[in-house]
């Protein structure tokens, strides 16, 4: 199983660059599902079909589907809502607006990636192709199973915990119905475990990669390269860059000049993305619709049938690593194109917060890093190290620490095991 994630800023081409690896896939043997985590679903127009909640075969071995975000948000928020709904009407809301104020802000994004995870388990599939919302959703929305997990892991157990004592004296004071029922932790719980499985599919990079579409424009390179960092931070591995909408070279001065701005910015993209493939497409007479234009485009990323394989199977650079230095220990992250200055960490308890910018990560440590104290650390301009040393009133005297290898997704620091005195 194969998953390649598409995504750039709005309008640069994801559909068109998604549909057509799907198509290449397909033509190539592969049984390949297309979908997308937009909500505002285009596929159905780039490819010229008509799509459903149900997947779809558009072409042979090519499968896509349109996911019903508010079939599954029924399904897997009802008892949640249904609690909420209840507890607002008694406050003397009207039925229809508590219905709409319980409508959890960005949950189509969040339920169109777990039906990612849903179509991926059936092992219907040889490979899924999916066309994700512009970069500041997908950053979001890749950051949320991590980050809720973090929460519900932490404060889930002692607010379940309360409510359980607490309901003998509400049912005593007439108010049980205000304390949330075990159906409502339950659902919480399931969330928490699809998402978290959500995580670890997406964060293994011998599975899952991500690709990046961008124009060759000033502030469309620069929003990529911010993307770069911030998928890096959160663990998911980049293997492709598509340059899309090159303009040729011709003999007009307006078209001259958008050629050599272009080249000007590819020869920065290049640099910036150095070790990453960058491949570019050229700007077209029309708009690539239906099929046999996708399968032009595809030829232009690929090459002629069969091409380059448009998924390979393999695993970049680790993103994330803790390596023994003697008695002490370095966590290595990788963090390419950050600004020295937008980068930050700090322990937290059992913790590691790290931020970029506006884009932050908070990561559990491996016990043997809990049981160390922070020693320094610096950032390169390409990596982030945070040294370690065991701390004295933690480790038995004559024990040396070490890491037990353990090998794990992306998101997880390698070589880390939970045991290691």
């Amino acid at each position: 199983m194969r998953i390649v994630l598409f995504t750039g800023k709005g309008g640069v081409g994801k559909t068109t660059t998604a549909s057509a690896t799907a198509l290449r896939l397909a033509d190539r043997g592969l049984k390949t599902l297309l979908l997308s985590t937009d909500v505002a679903h285009s596929l159905a127009d780039a490819l010229d079909v008509t799509l459903s909640d149900e997947p779809t075969e558009i072409a042979p071995s090519l499968w896509a589907v349109q996911i019903d975000t508010q079939g599954r948000f029924e399904a897997a928020w009802r008892d949640v809502q249904a609690f909420l709904v209840d507890m607002l009407a008694r406050g003397g809301v009207d039925p229809i607006t508590a219905d709409e104020l319980t409508v959890l802000p960005g949950v189509d994004e969040v339920l169109a990636l777990l039906a990612v995870r849903d179509l991926a388990v059936t092992g219907n599939w040889d490979a899924l192709v999916v066309d994700c919302a512009p970069t500041a959703e997908t950053l979001r929305l890749l950051a949320l199973p991590e980050a809720l997990t973090w929460y519900l892991q932490r404060v889930f157990p002692a607010q379940r915990r309360i409510a359980k004592g607490m309901r003998p004296i509400a049912s005593l004071l007439g108010r049980g119905d205000a304390i949330p029922p075990d159906s409502l932790f339950d659902a919480l719980l399931r969330l928490n475990n699809e998402l978290a499985a959500v995580r670890e599919l997406l964060g293994d990079p011998t599975v899952t990669s991500v690709r990046l579409v961008l124009t060759p424009e000033a502030v469309v390179a620069a929003e990529a390269r911010r993307t770069f960092t911030a998928l890096a931070l959160y663990g998911y591995s980049v293997d492709l860059v598509v340059a899309n909408r090159v303009f040729p070279a011709g003999d007009d001065e307006w078209r001259q000049g958008w050629a050599r701005a272009q080249q000007t910015q590819l020869a920065a993209i290049r640099e910036s993305f150095a070790g990453l493939p960058v491949t570019e497409l050229p700007y077209r007479a029309a708009e690539p619709i239906g099929a046999a234009a996708l399968r032009e485009v595809a030829a232009s990323l690929y090459g002629e049938l069969p091409g380059a394989d448009p998924a390979p199977v393999g695993a970049g650079p680790a993103l994330l690593s803790v390596d023994a230095d003697g008695p002490n220990f370095v966590l290595r992250m990788a963090l390419p194109l950050a600004e020295r200055a937008s980068v930050d960490a700090a322990r937290a308890g059992d913790d590691l917060v790290v931020s970029v910018g506006a884009n932050r990560r908070v990561l559990s440590l491996p016990s043997v890093l809990r049981r160390c104290i922070v020693d320094g650390g610096e950032f390169d301009g390409r990596e982030l190290r945070v040294r370690f040393r065991p701390d004295p009133d933690l480790w038995p005297a004559g024990v040396t620490p070490r890491p037990r290898p353990r090998p794990g997704p992306r998101g997880r620091p390698e070589g880390a095991g939970d045991d290691d005195a």
